[in-house]
């Protein structure tokens, strides 16, 4: 008996719009996973800063709030 043919299989390409909607689901889940960390690594060295009086908590607080207020302007 011979071997069954096998039919080509139609290629489907994926919309630009589910393409792009896959890429910022994948963009969302690298963020999820990167922001905590970076927020753990910025409040070290903010604790070292205070630690080795480099600065103060309060120059600190001004520092939060004078990026607030520039991104606010944006």
């Amino acid at each position: 008996m011979p071997p069954k043919k096998k039919r080509a299989r139609k290629q489907r390409r994926s919309s630009p719009a589910s393409a792009t909607n896959r890429r910022l689901y994948e963009l969302a889940e690298a963020l999820d996973i990167m922001l905590p960390e970076l927020t753990a690594r910025l409040a070290a060295v903010e604790h070292l800063l205070v630690e080795k009086r480099l600065c103060t908590h309060d120059d600190l607080v001004r520092s939060r709030e004078f990026v607030d207020l520039r991104r606010s302007e944006h």
